[in-house]
């Protein structure tokens, strides 16, 4: 996932960015002319990439929060009002809006 878009000093929205679908035409046109010994792990691959393509944006986004609260070396819970100024100090552009509604991702969607 990409960071952050805006036209502010302080960001209010966190874009989710997925190239998965040009992975997974990728991996089908490899797939097609691939010889016998390779089908096996390109068929592995396609699967993989094929669960991850049509996830729900809240989990990417609430992974996306427990990567930079473990950057900034944050352990504790994600729902307090600790990992949210960790995660505005790990992502300085954040506001506390923005951070507020990515906590709650992470809240909901636990690893």
């Amino acid at each position: 996932m990409k960071g952050l878009v805006g036209f502010g000093k302080k960001q209010d929205c966190v874009l989710v960015i997925r190239d998965s679908d040009v992975v997974l035409e990728a991996l089908r046109e490899a797939l097609d002319g691939a010889p016998e010994r390779e089908r096996a792990g390109l068929e592995r691959a396609l699967a993989v990439v094929g669960g991850v393509a049509g996830a729900d944006e809240g989990p990417l986004r609430a992974a996306w929060v427990r990567e930079r609260l473990a950057g900034v070396g944050f352990a504790g819970d994600v729902g307090s009002v600790a990992a949210i100024k960790a995660l505005r100090q790990a992502e300085p552009d954040l506001s506390l809006l923005a951070a507020v509604q990515l906590q709650r991702d992470a809240v909901a969607h636990p690893a």
